[in-house]
């Protein structure tokens, strides 16, 4: 009778060597994929514009900067729920059937018997103690000055101590965003694709950025530039990114893993 090491080690399924040639292979299949089903992309990706307006206006219509952590907490709640929708239409219309709103939604309300909300609170966990962690950067580099509006006073940003406090952030941050990306950039769409258990799904997900660390690195840092820039654009851009990103997540996981 095999063991548990046995079991899981069965169950890891192997990593692939992925090439620029497949980021772009993805972003393409991904695109088509938005094209063939546009309207379950502008519905997922219409969740996370709404949360971002929301939050635009706490921090400017209402002055209560503390109403944006609830707000807030929904993008990491919500994200894998949606994702696995992305993955879904992805799926089906790589397996030559056309996705449907029962088939796509029914898929999600699936997923709370299974693995993805065990990633859902690994993603949840991430959310609270960054946030924990900013305030204590904050604090650390400007607890000591004058009590300031930062909404609406930007020059604290550019003292000594505040440039040191967003160097030291973003570093953090930078930190802590790729390790919930080696975590989750794979081990989403093996949940939904597999029998796996959230644990093997994430080792199969680290293992693969580590077996490709540049390829993923540029595939992360492509994620982080084009929803940045979406967000800039007054979060309208995610009408566009969102889905196209989610589809092609699922192309490059398919390529990713035998």
């Amino acid at each position: 009778m095999p063991d548990a090491a046995q079991t899981i080690a069965a169950a890891k399924p192997d990593i692939l060597i992925l090439g620029g040639s497949d980021l772009r292979a993805a972003l393409l299949a991904g695109w088509r994929d938005f094209r063939a089903a546009p309207i379950y992309g502008l519905f997922f990706a219409s969740v996370f514009v709404a949360g971002g307006w929301l939050i635009v206006y706490a921090l400017t219509a209402t002055g209560q900067v503390w109403w944006t952590l609830p707000a807030a907490a929904g993008f990491p709640i919500l994200g894998p729920f949606i994702a696995c929708g992305l993955y879904e239409v992805s799926r089906r219309l790589e397996a030559g059937a056309p996705p449907s709103w029962r088939a796509v939604l029914g898929v999600i309300a699936r997923q709370k018997d299974r693995q993805i909300p065990s990633i859902a609170a690994v993603v949840v966990v991430f959310f609270l103690f960054w946030n924990f962690l900013a305030h204590m950067i904050f604090a650390l580099f400007l607890g000591l000055q004058a009590m300031t509006n930062i909404t609406s006073s930007f020059e604290v940003f550019l003292t000594a101590n505040g440039l040191l406090m967003l160097l030291v952030g973003s570093i953090i941050g930078a930190v802590f965003a790729g390790v919930l990306f080696s975590l989750t950039v794979v081990s989403l769409p093996l949940l939904l694709d597999r029998e796996v258990d959230f644990v093997t799904a994430m080792i199969a997900s680290v293992s693969v950025v580590l077996t490709n660390p540049g390829v993923m690195l540029l595939w992360g840092g492509l994620i982080a530039v084009l929803l940045f820039g979406s967000m800039a654009m007054g979060f309208l851009g995610l009408f566009v990114t969102l889905p196209v990103l989610g589809h092609a997540t699922w192309h490059l996981y398919r390529r990713a893993l035998a």
